[in-house]
């Protein structure tokens, strides 16, 4: 397994600038509120039928009662997990990171994709995942907030649905 280490993470130098300790402890308490939830949605899921329509699932119906800032919370917080926890066990994390990454307008900010991008540089490549949402949600902000995208390896970012079409 590959593991992060939470706020040192966040605040330590590298290819990304480092959050003001406000700014990544806004982000933990935000996660913090959809974790409980989110924990119960991906243990029924893991039993469940990995074949059923998102929608149908735990985590579908949990993504359906959120709002953007919600659903931006719990892919930081399904992407934090994933990070930290990323084996065999998470693929139903990872099926939930892929669903958020194909949300167009969650109204991602500069800061929350600077937090996961961190979060995917500490992982390494044995998570190979590590980049789909934060790719994803980088492709939503202004052009002059973007992050350099050459720092990124190439992975495939799941096609964006029009607002109007249901998962």
């Amino acid at each position: 397994m590959t593991s992060v280490a939470g706020w040192t993470t966040a605040s330590t130098p590298g290819a990304f600038p480092p959050l003001p300790r406000a700014v990544a402890q806004s982000f933990y308490r935000r996660m913090r509120a959809v974790a409980p939830a989110a924990v119960g949605a991906i243990e029924r899921d893991r039993t469940g039928d990995p074949e059923q329509r998102f929608p149908d699932t735990a985590c579908g119906r949990l993504v359906g009662s959120l709002d953007d800032a919600g659903l931006r919370a719990l892919g930081m917080w399904t992407h934090h997990w994933c990070m930290r926890f990323y084996d065999d066990d998470t693929t139903v994390g990872r099926r939930l990171i892929r669903e958020l990454a194909a949300r167009p307008g969650l109204g991602w900010t500069a800061d929350e994709v600077r937090w996961m991008l961190r979060e995917s540089a500490s992982a390494g490549p044995a998570a190979a995942d590590r980049f789909t949402l934060p790719r994803a949600a980088a492709g939503q902000l202004p052009p002059a907030d973007r992050p350099t995208l050459g720092l990124w390896p190439d992975v495939e970012v799941p096609r964006q649905r029009r607002p109007d079409q249901s998962g």
